[in-house]
């Protein structure tokens, strides 16, 4: 990232400079590489000075499988039948917000509970759901009304093809799943966090899917307007493929 100046640009091309050498040394190594992804997902543009442009190099050696998804996405979202099962009235706007298993997402599910009642001002009928995961704790949270916490959600992966928005931060998976069901939500990429600013953004804006907030920026005031803001509109995010498991097992069948 910028912000860690020349010394990490020089430690991080070295490190890379140090791992495609014992690639190109020693293919015997591996006797596979698959790439979870598409070539247009790899970026344009070098791994360091004088190292490789990284789209040939990856094309050179990985094969391209496609998008994972988990197992537990819905391939086809009922969406009225999903709402119902989870007691969401018609007339209820549904946000859920959630920050996967580690404990870095606190002050974020923090900020989205502050900035609820200007939201809800902004949209009646929004109600919030926030998961915080295992490593947590729901009493270091503001207290809001209106506000569900909840330290686990069972399906959760149901509750957020079945919701109106989802809040998250910038991770991978849970962003292409979003992608895959068609979903609004807005992520929040991790400060310094070279993948999610940069790799995640980068998949993300290929297949038109999501909408990027900075955590910093993001007062209480701004974020419910920016929560209006995504639900006016209409999702128009690229399909994501769904038989990339399948192509990984397709590509690993022979070695076994």
């Amino acid at each position: 990232m910028p912000s860690g100046g020349e010394r990490e640009a020089f430690l991080t091309a070295d490190y890379n400079a140090e791992m495609i050498e014992q690639v190109e040394r020693f293919p015997r190594v591996r006797d596979r590489a698959i790439f979870i992804g598409n070539p247009a997902d790899v970026l344009p543009g070098r791994f360091g000075p004088d190292l490789p442009s990284m789209r040939p190099w990856v094309r050179q050696h990985y094969d391209f499988c496609g998008y994972v998804l988990g197992s537990d996405v819905p391939r086809r979202v009922d969406r009225p039948r999903l709402r119902a099962s989870f007691g969401y009235g018609e007339d209820e706007i549904i946000c859920v917000a959630s920050v996967g298993g580690s404990g870095v997402g606190g002050g974020l599910l923090s900020r989205i509970i502050e900035a609820f009642p200007a939201a809800q001002a902004l949209l009646p009928g929004l109600r919030l759901i926030v998961a915080t995961g295992p490593r947590l704790d729901p009493a270091t949270l503001p207290l809001v009304r209106g506000v569900e916490v909840r330290t686990f959600v069972p399906d959760l992966p149901d509750h957020l093809a079945a919701c109106d928005l989802a809040l998250i931060q910038g991770g991978l998976a849970t962003a292409m799943e979003l992608a895959a069901t068609r979903q609004h939500f807005i992520y929040f990429p991790l400060r310094d966090h070279c993948e999610q600013h940069v790799h995640v953004r980068h998949r993300l804006e290929r297949y038109r899917a999501g909408r990027s907030m900075d955590y910093e920026s993001a007062t209480p005031e701004l974020l419910a307007k920016t929560i209006a803001d995504e639900l006016s509109r209409s999702v128009q995010s690229r399909p994501v493929e769904r038989d990339g498991a399948l192509r990984a097992a397709q590509l690993l069948a022979p070695l076994i």
